[in-house]
């Protein structure tokens, strides 16, 4: 197996392409690191094992990762793959701008990506981008060094330090205000910085201070600072719209032309990225020390962050109904963010 780790600093890349979270490193200081499927059944597990014996070298299925949330989940995987001869060459980067010519060029076959990335590229090639499943819910949060906040209405008076101005984090956290009645220009003022690194040194120097953070950002601040709270979940915030959409990080996506050509062996990998998710919810140790074994963020971190990434397998119907609904707030704020247009029912595997 083949693991790359990039290590081009991420907090810059998750201003530029609105990823709610994600790092790099191996540090317990979140300033030195950025810089629900079943198991498989016997069978099913033999017509695997059968099918990667016909993969040879030049076969190999190839998988990229971008580093954060959207990558844990696969890292059981990574492992079994290790010793399964699965047959699947993994990539970890740090940086988006390391994806999209991949994809392009036909370099990687099954990528893990902010959801609207995966929309930008399916516009960009014309549709030659298919999402398999969701792989990350919402995992950012409003995070208080008090503790006067208690619902979201309690946010209009405050200032907010966050980061992401002109991406999805601010078209999220403005839909949030506006379905609550909250104006983003005149309620509050949030005081946007360059990077979620800023926005935490902003809270943690605030004895009264309100910020916008992602997992594991939240997690490195409760560590620093035990006076810090989370108050609010955006993700919970979402589903109390009750749109019949979710707050979405990442997803699972694969190159059209890949999935048609090997349908067995994508819907294979589904089975499998399922199995990996559910033993990373449901084994948080052993999951944060592979975290760590790939280069994602240091286990101490990575196993409070965990249970707060919303990691999922989300497929079908379920996945083009929360999906599509997402990348529609997205549009309506800003059509460029998801890529000049709504994906078509084409983009949504297996529906």
């Amino acid at each position: 197996m083949k693991i790359i780790n990039s290590i081009k600093k991420f907090t810059a890349i998750l201003l530029c392409t609105g990823i709610f979270a994600g790092c790099t490193g191996t540090s317990d200081n979140v300033s030195d690191t950025v810089t629900s499927g079943q198991s498989e059944d016997t069978s099913t597990e033999n017509t695997q094992q059968n099918s990667a014996e016909n993969i040879t070298d030049s076969d190999k299925v190839r998988i990229t990762a971008l580093s954060g949330p959207t990558a844990m989940g696969m890292t059981k995987l990574m492992s079994d793959n290790e010793s399964g001869s699965y047959g699947y060459e993994f990539n970890i980067v740090s940086a988006v701008d390391e994806v999209s010519p991949m994809v392009i060029k036909g370099n990687t076959d099954i990528f893990c990506v902010p959801a609207n990335l995966a929309s930008v590229l399916y516009n960009k090639t014309e549709g030659e981008v298919q999402v398999l499943a969701v792989n990350t819910l919402g995992v950012i949060y409003i995070c208080e060094n008090g503790d006067s906040v208690k619902e979201i209405s309690d946010l209009k008076g405050k200032t907010i330090y966050a980061s992401g101005k002109g991406a999805t984090p601010e078209y999220a956290l403005n839909y949030i205000l506006t379905q609550n009645d909250i104006d983003p220009e005149k309620d509050l003022n949030i005081e946007w910085k360059s990077e979620h690194a800023e926005c935490l040194a902003a809270l943690l120097a605030d004895e009264n201070g309100v910020a916008m953070l992602p997992q594991p950002f939240v997690t490195s601040a409760t560590i620093q600072n035990e006076g810090i709270n989370v108050v609010l979940d955006l993700t919970d915030e979402w589903d109390k719209l009750d749109d019949g959409s979710s707050m979405i990080t990442g997803v699972v996506a694969v190159r059209k032309e890949f999935s048609e050509k090997n349908p067995d062996v994508v819907n294979e990998f589904l089975t499998r990225y399922a199995a990996s998710v559910e033993y990373v919810n449901s084994n948080v140790s052993e999951a944060a020390a592979l975290v760590e074994k790939y280069g994602i963020i240091k286990a101490s971190v990575a196993e409070k962050a965990i249970p707060e990434c919303n990691i999922v397998c989300v497929t079908s119907d379920e996945m083009q109904n929360a999906l599509a609904g997402y990348l529609k707030v997205l549009y309506d704020q800003n059509p460029q963010s998801v890529g000049g247009a709504e994906p078509r029912d084409d983009f949504y595997y297996g529906v």
